[in-house]
């Protein structure tokens, strides 16, 4: 083990050469950060309208109720609300698509306890 002390034991280190593969992890984490915001408002959105759509039926049902109209309407009212509510859950947990889909079931149940007056 008879060596020189000034030769080089450290290994070389090249240049600092980003290629794309490097600048892609970048890009990716704020493409992620991105989807996280948008997976985030559609969560409020569909949260906040559902339960906008659920008070909505609910002070229909109970006006309807009120009045001389058949039962139907108000029991229509009432279940396009229960319906709008359990969009608001669904979508507050992240099943955006099936509150979409019920927001619309919802809103067509009531539309319908509209027509029965």
């Amino acid at each position: 083990m008879s060596g020189r002390t000034d030769s080089d034991t450290e290994p070389v280190i090249a240049e600092d050469t980003r290629d794309s593969e490097d600048t892609e992890g970048v890009e990716d984490t704020e493409a992620a950060e991105e989807y996280v915001g948008d997976a985030r408002r559609a969560r409020w959105v569909a949260g906040g309208t559902g339960a906008l759509l659920c008070l909505a039926g609910l002070a229909a049902a109970l006006l309807r109720l009120t009045g001389s109209a058949p039962a139907r309407v108000p029991a229509a009212y009432a279940l396009g609300a229960v319906v709008c509510a359990l969009a608001a859950v669904l979508g507050s947990r992240g099943r955006t698509r099936r509150a979409l889909w019920l927001l619309v079931a919802g809103t067509m149940v009531m539309a319908l306890g509209d027509q029965f007056d």
